[in-house]
């Protein structure tokens, strides 16, 4: 048995005795999706770190430090600029009004069922998206660590993950969550010890032996990144649709008050800078360490398995084939957590919001049958690329989910129509811009030059959508 499944195996078997356990406490749908109200500010905080490290925030950005540098900083920083502001703006307010999603909120306020439906239809495919970039990630990086034929390696993530949230709901992934946040921040922080131990604690030492690996360009951003108008648009996607992400916005429905709410989005938010401050020793760690190391590398010169794989062959250079495994198995398990938050969020908008009403079974069938479809997807389209997926989702947060979101929780002046043209425009606009960018019309359908040069469109699609916000709501007003 290879040391990851050794760490694994123990893994699994204690979480679905936990979900077992949580089962026997879930007594009805709204405690499924809630955990009965009761996660304080530590416990929520762990959650909600978990539900938004998924094993891209670890391998995949060390990886990327490997690969390009300065890029991954990038994405860190939009990133993790959205948490303060939803530490001040969204955490307190969404538990003050006491609703789950954005369709709640909506319905809340208007009463009317045409933008709830709407909300809820973007909300789900932001989940659906997510879901099955999640599952092509999972087959993938399980093939690379285990061996597994990747039809199987789905549906046993698909499989365990049921396990989760059919058996305790909220609950029991809320302590799934918080675990694997606190073995991620372990395994991140005991690479970072190892690999400024190489360099006797000096980060100035780590950066020359950085730069002369790979030279000063390391440093510096990309092609990809260049444009500063690019850059701009990435990092105001990154952070508003941080702030539209159904699967992070669930939590606060769990926290007994608004203020425990807000004490979860700063424990998150401590917990996130501490791994993406990890991140970025280890990535310059692997990239300064392994060249050199034959045995890490394929015939091509290549990194075996790719620069995701980075973070792994630093594990076993700097602790063994053990360290390694452990490192292997929480990145597995990070995984199955994080498709079992994206799995409830799917359930929760499918059952609260399109089809009310029904009981604790009819929850379960729902989230089997998701889960199970996710899974179909993921196979079919296991060799596309999973960027374009990915980008799909945060431009939907960003420019339908967070704009609405923001305007019904602080301005007065928006209207029942005003919010459905928020949630079309914004859908619309970052669909389109998406084709038309260089990531799909050029990447995926071959073109020569895209229609538009942004890859990343938050900086048209956002602002759009809140000019749609303004005029729909005034023209509703005037006579």
């Amino acid at each position: 048995m290879s040391p990851a499944l050794a760490f694994f195996i123990p893994f699994a078997l204690a979480t679905l005795a936990l979900s077992h356990w949580a089962a026997r406490r879930t007594g009805a749908a709204g405690a499924f999706f809630s955990a009965g109200g009761r996660v304080g500010s530590a416990l929520g905080g762990f959650a909600l770190a978990g539900d938004y490290l998924s094993a891209a925030a670890f391998l995949g950005a060390a990886g990327l430090y490997y690969q390009a540098g300065y890029d991954s900083l990038a994405y860190a920083v939009g990133t993790l600029a959205g948490w303060p502001l939803m530490t001040q703006l969204i955490a307190g307010r969404m538990r003050e009004e006491g609703v789950f999603g954005v369709g709640e909120l909506l319905a809340k306020r208007f009463g009317d069922a045409a933008p709830r439906k709407l909300a809820a239809g973007v909300s789900l495919t932001i989940s659906l998206f997510y879901l099955v970039v999640q599952l092509v990630g999972a087959g993938k990086l399980l093939g690379l660590l285990f061996g597994f034929d990747y039809t199987l390696a789905v549906l046993l993530v698909t499989l365990l993950t049921l396990a989760y949230v059919a058996g305790g709901g909220m609950l029991s992934t809320t302590w799934v969550q918080a675990i694997k946040a606190l073995l991620l921040v372990g395994c991140a922080l005991v690479l970072a010890t190892l690999t400024m131990a190489r360099f006797d604690w000096q980060i100035g030492g780590l950066f020359d032996a950085a730069a002369a690996a790979r030279g000063e360009a390391v440093f510096l951003p990309s092609k990809a990144l260049a444009s500063p108008l690019e850059l701009m648009s990435l990092g105001l996607g990154l952070t508003l649709g941080l702030l539209g992400l159904p699967h992070v916005l669930m939590r606060f429905y769990c926290a007994p008050d608004a203020r425990r709410a807000q004490g979860a989005a700063r424990v998150a938010t401590l917990l996130i800078a501490l791994v993406f401050s990890l991140n970025f020793i280890d990535g310059f760690g692997a990239l300064a360490l392994l060249p050199g190391h034959a045995e890490f590398f394929a015939e091509d010169g290549t990194l075996k398995g790719g620069s995701n794989m980075a973070a792994l062959h630093l594990a076993q250079l700097l602790g063994g084939p053990l360290f390694a495994g452990f490192v292997a198995a929480v990145a597995f398990a990070t995984i199955l957590a994080v498709v079992a938050g994206l799995t409830l969020s799917a359930t929760a908008t499918l059952t609260r919001e399109l089809l009310p009403g029904r009981g604790l079974a009819f929850v379960r069938g729902c989230a089997l049958t998701l889960a199970l479809a996710a899974a179909a997807v993921s196979i079919a389209f296991q060799q596309q690329n999973i960027a374009v997926l990915l980008g799909f989702a945060f431009a939907l947060a960003a420019s339908a989910n967070f704009p609405v979101l923001l305007l019904a929780l602080y301005w007065p002046g928006l209207s029942a129509t005003g919010a459905a043209a928020t949630l079309a425009t914004g859908l619309a606009a970052s669909l389109m811009l998406i084709v038309a960018g260089p990531g799909v019309w050029v990447a995926v359908f071959g073109f020569d030059a895209p229609l538009q040069p942004l890859a990343n469109p938050a900086l048209v699609s956002v602002p759009l959508a809140f000019a749609a916000a303004a005029l729909a709501s005034r023209s509703k007003e005037t006579p």
